[in-house]
């Protein structure tokens, strides 16, 4: 199972098994990781789970597709080059170690 490792704005550090082909929101809402709204449930229609990727895996989350950069447009917190929304990032075995911080405003 591959790994991600969660940073709460309030310095609180969750390291959770993600089962293949969960999205990194999913797996946080299951675990209850604090800071991640996901009001939509995860159709990339709110921007409530918007995380901060460690630029180590940038090139191997990719490039957020038209919508979710859309989306991304209207986070609550600010956006940075690193940007995603949790819901769209898909864990498979290449993310195996990923460490997201949620940003600090959800809402």
């Amino acid at each position: 199972m591959p790994e991600i490792t969660y940073f709460s704005p309030d310095g609180t550090q969750t390291t959770l098994d993600a089962r293949d082909g969960d999205s990194v929101m999913e797996t946080a809402v299951k675990n209850g990781v604090k800071g991640i709204v996901a009001e939509c449930g995860g159709a990339c229609a709110c921007a409530t789970c918007h995380v901060y990727v460690d630029e180590a895996f940038t090139d191997a989350v990719g490039e957020p597709g038209d919508l979710e950069d859309d989306m991304l447009d209207g986070t609550a917190a600010e956006r940075l080059p690193n940007s995603r929304l949790s819901c769209q990032l898909k864990m498979n075995p290449a993310l195996n170690g990923l460490t997201v911080r949620i940003a600090p405003k959800q809402i």
